[in-house]
């Protein structure tokens, strides 16, 4: 079978969009029914139903996030700010919590718990993303330890990582990682790939048992771009978006790198960026300047609809969701078939 992905490319202008009013819906999750669910940088949850009916759905018992624009939530994350989402197995939210550093669960009525908020007593760091397996287990990425967080990506520190949740509480189970953010599983949970967005690099392992052993760079090592959302299509291809750059991209099953969709904005704030992390001396200033307008900042993406075709886009600076029809079905995660 030919890969549906060659030859496939988005114009921009053809992108259409659903919701309004959004505020950093950096995470999206789709439901069979039509659903949507956005991450909402005031401290909660959209939620936004086929008919386009929104509704925002606060966080109870956590203070909002108080930052008063865009540049001053990028490094001062202040109170509530979800970032990653998936469903626990009762439909419950969970989420990676970019703001107060921990993993939470939220009920559909905004009701919210700590799941847990530390690694052998040590505060996490940056919580950035979390998913869970078959086996009932947590998966969570955090982005680094240092504060403001900002600090990392000036250095391409190397003090990201990935913890196990499960009966026994947290452990550290990678490290030595760049910026760790999305990660997925293969079909089999065989493989956990996960997205090193200042290494502009997929990073994958194989899961054996309660470890992760056989590191390896999946792909190019150099995306051409901060690479952060990932998700797998049912023919084996990798999408992963590029932040800033505002590109959406997939690496083959034989490690080619395709792009399906560039929005960019800028192309000499972007060069400038490139070159910045190249010698390392990247500052939120010269982050800033970057991004497109359709999708900006793109962060994430999810399919959705009942075929899994529909592609929608998360990101950090959108008021709206971008959406696109794709020519293969998503990777069905874990939840859309309980």
């Amino acid at each position: 079978m030919t890969n549906p992905l060659i030859g496939f490319q988005i114009d921009p202008a053809d992108l259409k969009f659903v919701g309004h009013d959004l505020e950093r819906p950096e995470c999206i999750l789709a439901e069979p029914d039509g659903t949507l669910w956005s991450a909402d940088g005031r401290g909660g949850v959209m939620r936004i139903d086929p008919d386009g009916t929104q509704e925002l759905i606060l966080q109870q018992g956590l203070a909002a996030n108080t930052a008063s624009s865009f540049e001053d939530r990028l490094v001062n994350t202040l109170g509530s700010l979800p970032n990653g989402l998936t469903f626990d197995k009762n439909g419950d939210f969970l989420i990676a919590n970019f703001g107060t550093d921990q993993v939470e669960r939220m009920s559909r009525d905004g009701a919210t718990s700590v799941i847990i908020d530390n690694v052998d007593g040590q505060p996490f760091g940056k919580a950035n993303f979390v998913t869970r397996d078959s086996k009932g287990r947590l998966w969570l990425t955090v982005t680094t330890t240092m504060n403001p967080w900002t600090d990392h990506v000036k250095t391409n520190s190397r003090d990201g990582y990935i913890a196990l949740i499960d009966e026994r509480g947290a452990r550290i189970v990678a490290d030595n990682l760049c910026g760790t953010n999305e990660l997925r599983f293969d079909a089999n949970e065989k493989w956990l790939y996960v997205a090193e967005t200042t290494a502009r690099n997929i990073t994958r392992f194989r899961v054996e048992g309660d470890t992760l052993v056989d590191r390896q760079i999946y792909g190019p090592s150099n995306l051409g771009g901060f690479n952060d959302g990932i998700a797998f299509d049912a023919y084996g291809n990798l999408w992963t978006t590029l932040i800033m750059a505002d590109r959406l991209v997939a690496i083959t099953p034989q490690g080619d790198l395709l792009t399906i969709l560039d929005a960019g904005g800028d192309t000499q704030a972007l060069a400038e960026l490139d070159k910045a992390w190249e010698e390392g001396r990247v500052t939120p200033e010269l982050m800033g300047a970057c991004g497109g307008t359709a999708c900006p900042w793109m962060a994430s993406l999810t399919f959705g609809g009942a075929d899994l075709k529909t592609v929608y886009l998360g990101s950090l600076q959108g008021t709206n969701i971008p959406y696109f029809q794709s020519p293969v079905s998503g990777l069905p995660l874990i939840y859309w078939n309980e």
